[in-house]
């Protein structure tokens, strides 16, 4: 007898910029501090929710956000550690991500980058790239 076996791909849209930070600070601290610096809007929203096991309840990630009508660019500043766990398990230095949806030159991501470096509390603003994180998809908005 033959056996017919589907195989279900699915493709993450990872189309956006991830900005790995390291700051000491809480949240909204963070988030005002970049607000100043940046002259940013970012507001809280509702939690980011993350499964980690289909059996369990999703943890939750404070999140702010951003949005540029020019451009039409979506800003999140995404916790990456609660108390339970990390967004991004193996990037445990992390404290913060910043997402940016939609289209950002090269010249606006290194002011955006040498701006978050001028908060004396960030040790570290880096690009990274999100195809090669093993939870990726714990960043899918």
């Amino acid at each position: 007898m033959n056996k017919t076996y589907l195989k279900l791909s699915l493709d993450l849209d990872l189309d956006f910029v991830l900005i790995a930070i390291t700051a000491s600070l809480k949240d909204y601290t963070l988030g005002h501090k970049i607000n100043k610096i940046l002259n940013f809007d970012f507001v809280r929203i509702e939690d980011h929710e993350a499964y980690f096991n289909i059996d369990e309840e999703p943890l939750e990630f404070s999140r702010f956000h951003y949005f540029i009508e020019e451009g039409e660019v979506d800003f999140f500043l995404v916790s990456n550690r609660n108390r339970e766990g990390f967004l991004i398990p193996e990037m445990k230095k992390v404290d913060y991500f910043m997402i940016i949806q939609q289209y950002i030159s090269k010249e606006d991501l290194r002011e955006i980058l040498a701006k978050l470096k001028l908060i004396p509390e960030v040790q570290v603003a880096a690009q990274i790239d999100p195809h090669k994180l093993k939870s990726k998809e714990n960043l899918i908005m």
